[in-house]
């Protein structure tokens, strides 16, 4: 065979390779037959057992035109028997493939999250375009209104909300960054108790009292706060599951003892008792200066547990009368704060215990050192032993002065 036709033969099955390989990835895998998923929203449904929703964005539409206007957002919604039906309803309704792969929340109501969500994390968990970092949002409303409602105010596209929303966790403690791989790896764990995001929509109509005492500043949680504005979709407090199921929430002064035993809070602002005015409060940054040591002992079959936090914060209101330079007054705002820190940790955990016994601080994992092996423990049995539980919680902090504040 001559080198000539050695080359002709070579040239052929190479473009056959190119065109048979370019073929099969415009059918299934071009861009343009995949529409992209950038929120999920999981309904009870009457007439199946759910109904799913579907949110996407047509980011090429802003890009094109060069302007400054947000990238409308699309959403489909079915009724299936499962999640994987309802996609592919979904796949045939719109004509394109489904990709799951840039999916950044999936949002469940609450009427199903207390009904059990296990086979839907199963489902979702199981499918390799979800990714372990997707949000998990237990909604007040229905799925899709609150979807519907999740806009983004600051930005162009809704894929960069989602992305940011969870990130005021590490700046106010109000909420957590819930994601569906935590949740999995919680509802298997025999030590742990899975948790999500508490979702809901601004209630345009609530009236602000005006109040400013700690009580009404800190009780908050999606659905039932006094933010007014646009109606827009919020994510304050955690929804706290026993297993698969829904149990309680949390608002926001109590996610913001969650986020401080688990470390997940660089700062917060709290308002705590002034000790030198009757009914008046003053305004703290205050700052973790190491992790939470916590301790867990059993004794006669009861859990006692010691959670010792050391913080150091600065003042952040200011009075006229005040002497904010002196050291018996910052001692005396230093005491305050540790009083006012221990009592909402206490409450706290008695509530994760005795109301909810729901280890979702992971306390578990400490306990388990003290069984010599792992049958001992689950034969404790501590997802049922928690409510028993026992605290103690010392608070030690250092508060000091505005920066700004110096002698004169």
């Amino acid at each position: 065979m001559s080198k000539k036709i050695f080359k002709i033969i070579f040239i052929t099955i190479l473009i056959i390779m190119l065109l048979l390989a370019f073929s099969k990835s415009y059918s299934t895998l071009n861009i343009d037959n995949l529409s992209v998923v950038v929120a999920m929203g999981i309904d009870a449904s009457d007439k199946n057992h759910l109904q799913i929703s579907f949110q996407f964005t047509n980011a090429s539409s802003v890009s094109e035109s060069g302007t400054s206007e947000q990238a409308p957002s699309i959403i489909y919604s079915v009724d299936a028997s499962s999640i994987s039906s309802g996609i592919n309803l979904i796949n045939t309704y719109i004509g394109k493939s489904v990709n799951l792969s840039h999916c950044k929340v999936i949002a469940f109501s609450e009427e199903l999250a207390s009904r059990g969500i296990s086979d839907e994390i199963y489902t979702l968990i199981n499918d390799t375009q979800i990714r372990p970092s997707t949000n998990i949002v237990i909604s007040k409303t229905s799925a899709r209104y609150y979807l519907e409602h999740s806009k983004p105010l600051f930005e162009n596209l809704i894929t960069k909300y989602y992305e940011v929303f969870s990130a005021s966790s590490s700046y106010t403690g109000f909420t957590a960054n819930a994601t569906i791989g935590d949740f999995f790896d919680r509802l298997i764990c025999h030590s742990c108790e899975p948790y999500a995001i508490l979702g809901g929509v601004t209630n345009n109509s609530t009236e602000y009292s005006g109040t400013t005492n700690s009580e009404n500043n800190t009780s908050t949680k999606s659905n039932s706060s006094s933010l007014s504005g646009q109606s827009t979709a919020e994510n304050t407090g955690l929804a706290v599951f026993k297993d698969d199921v829904l149990v309680g929430e949390l608002n926001s002064i109590e996610t913001l003892c969650f986020s401080i035993i688990r470390n997940q809070v660089d700062g917060f602002l709290i308002s705590v008792p002034n000790p030198n005015k009757a009914n008046s409060y003053i305004d703290l940054h205050v700052t973790p200066l190491v992790s939470p040591k916590i301790d867990v002992k059993i004794s006669n079959g009861t859990p006692y547990i010691t959670v010792d936090c050391r913080f150091t914060g600065r003042i952040y209101s200011m009075e006229d009368s005040a002497d904010y330079l002196n050291d018996d007054t910052l001692n005396q705002i230093s005491n305050s704060c540790n009083s006012y820190l221990e009592s909402i940790l206490t409450e706290y955990l008695y509530k994760t215990a005795k109301a909810l016994n729901s280890d979702i601080n992971g306390f578990g994992k400490v306990a388990i050192e003290h069984f010599l092996t792992l049958n001992d423990f689950y034969d404790y049995n501590w997802g049922e032993k928690y409510k028993d539980s026992f605290f103690e919680v010392t608070v030690d902090s250092s508060i000091r002065s505005s920066s700004m504040l110096t002698e004169s």
